[in-house]
């Protein structure tokens, strides 16, 4: 429940909304002892204090939630009961992978942590025939006592299973949400309700969730938010029409859609390395920076999930969000403040700045058998999920360029496959060349050896390091090319949260800067719509690669076409 002060006034005004599309708001005097009740009972004790990613600290619920482009309600009457809140998440599809490997261990996490009020319950809901013990022996087969492994934590597991539910129905059954809406409310015992549903479910049934929530599952107390899943769409139409739809349920204020990347450490890390840092501030343009390479790869391939897979393709599954998040954060102006909204805007203002992708600056490749030391890897056409004939890129590299004062002319280059030799997902820094370098010839004639690099490993083993020339120690005057790590592992031994906690705890805070906006989900399709038009009308083929490879190799050909080198191939870091 949103408190709004009026300063001129001697009364307070509480912003209720009845529902996705309804608000009741009602008055009472400031001098009340409800007046401050009324927000989240995470004030009520330190250690079930949340703040914001930010530092900030948590506003119980934005005056924004519910209310943008909602009708008021007619006013009632605060009960003194409903003044102590209680926070209700429902994981919608909790019998999939996405719910039991990410979504419950996530909130399990945050629970070990001291980070979800006091007041709080976890719902699953799926089509599954389920009871609550048999949802509870489900979760508990994924819940570990990895964070830092403190004595008390099978007890934690207990109070936290205690508190899961589960009811069974359909994805678009009214009924079968108010049998739930029931189930929140005794479980709510009369407090103000927050709840929050995270569509862990197939972006074509996403409408029918939310419909059938906005109009039988919604808080009529306090806000309604809801997490939506990748995939946002195929191209611009598809994920126009999805918001659209979206929009006639919720105020985009209530929409967090999520892209896990953008909630891991070294990510978040990445504004603060800029911004904080006078040292790298002043390079961070086309003057000093020769190219900026963002990388993904992964040592498996489709392993089942083909029929998914298939109908998406590589470019659509890691590029267009993934990978275009990281390079907007990376590229952007520096904000107002931290805001939220202040940050978003910059990060529209560099996906507009782009061009749209063109066919001539794009390589796509497909994986297919293999056979290495004794073992057999299947090709992505031999999974018996995908079609036979199917031409969808399991690999795929592209130049992208900004159009504008800080960037023009330096290329941004994407790589991101599968059933590739590593495991790995980082972004390279290509500094350039020395003017006139004095010590050139002692490097021969490998050019790629005298500049600089900024590495930025997101995953695995997450670290930062600065490749920097240096003089090996001797007589004589050999250079050699040396690494300045910052190795997480080693400097901070404490395990780094999984993105989803991160992304859960803001999404509760109702702290939305890591969420995409819909102007910003709609100039990142416009980058790569017509692309992906082209490759399918004109049934482009890809290149194929063996399992287990660098890749195609076209890849290459496109990083040289603008004077730069893939940097995960030196092998040396």
């Amino acid at each position: 429940m949103a408190t709004q002060l009026n300063p001129s006034s001697s009364t307070t005004t509480l912003i209720s909304p009845s529902s996705f599309n309804q608000q009741s708001v009602k008055s009472i005097s400031t001098k009340s002892r409800l007046v401050f009740k009324t927000q989240s009972n995470f004030n009520q004790k330190k250690q079930f204090e949340l703040k914001s990613s930010n530092g900030s600290p948590l506003n119980a619920v934005s005056l924004h939630d519910g209310a943008a482009e909602k009708p008021l309600a007619k006013e009632t009457v605060v009960l003194p009961e409903q003044t102590e809140t209680n926070l209700s998440v429902t994981v919608v599809g909790a019998s999939g992978d996405l719910a039991k490997k990410k979504i419950f261990p996530a909130l399990f996490a945050l629970f070990y942590e001291g980070c979800l009020p006091q007041n709080f319950t976890i719902f699953g809901y799926a089509r599954t025939k389920m009871t609550d013990e048999e949802l509870r022996e489900m979760i508990s087969r994924t819940l570990t006592c990895r964070i830092d492994k403190r004595e008390n934590c099978g007890d934690k597991m207990d109070e936290f299973l205690k508190r899961c539910f589960y009811h069974s129905g359909q994805y678009g059954s009214e009924e079968n949400f108010a049998e739930l809406d029931t189930k929140l409310k005794q479980k709510e015992g009369g407090k103000l309700s927050n709840r929050l549903f995270y569509l862990s479910i197939p972006p074509d049934i996403f409408v029918d969730v939310v419909r059938c929530a906005s109009e039988r599952a919604s808080s009529k107390t306090g806000w309604t938010r809801v997490i939506v899943e990748k995939p946002f769409g195929r191209d611009s139409e598809s994920s126009g029409e999805l918001t659209r739809s979206l929009k006639k349920y919720l105020a985009e204020e209530q929409i967090f859609r999520i892209d896990h990347y953008l909630g891991k450490e070294l990510v978040e890390n990445l504004s603060v390395l800029r911004f904080s840092n006078l040292v790298f501030e002043p390079l961070w343009s086309r003057n000093y920076i020769r190219s900026v390479q963002f990388i993904f790869s992964e040592d498996f391939g489709t392993e089942g999930r083909g029929g998914y897979f298939n109908n998406y393709g590589i470019i659509r599954d890691i590029m267009q969000n993934h990978l275009l998040q990281i390079l907007a954060l990376f590229a952007m102006e520096t904000p107002v403040s931290l805001d939220a909204e202040d940050i978003r805007n910059e990060k529209v203002k560099v996906l507009r700045s782009m061009r749209q992708l063109k066919l001539e600056d794009v390589v796509v490749g497909q994986y297919k058998g293999h056979s290495k030391g004794g073992k057999t890897f299947l090709g992505y056409t031999e999974d018996p999920t995908v079609p036979n004939d199917s031409i969808t890129p399991t690999f795929a590299a592209a130049a992208l360029f900004i159009d504008n004062a800080r960037w023009d002319g330096v290329p941004f280059l994407m790589k991101a496959g599968k059933a590739l030799n590593t495991r790995r997902a980082e972004i390279r820094v290509q500094f350039r060349h020395v003017p006139g370098n004095l010590y050139k010839r002692n490097f021969g004639t490998d050019m790629d050896k005298a500049t600089n690099e900024l590495v930025l490993r997101v995953q695995p083993n997450e670290a930062i390091f600065l490749k920097i020339n240096n003089k090996i120690p001797g007589l004589g005057m050999r250079l050699d090319r040396s690494d300045l790590n910052l190795l997480y592992s080693m400097r901070y031994p404490k395990e780094i949260p999984d993105a989803y906690e991160r992304l859960l705890l803001d999404a509760i805070e109702g702290e939305r800067r890591l969420f995409i906006r819909s102007d910003e989900l709609d100039a990142a399709w416009s980058i790569f719509t017509p692309l992906l038009k082209e490759l399918e009308s004109n049934k482009i083929a890809p290149e194929l690669y063996p399992y287990g490879s660098r890749g195609p190799v076209g890849a290459h050909y496109l990083a040289a076409k603008y004077n730069a080198r893939w940097g995960d191939l030196a092998g040396d870091d």
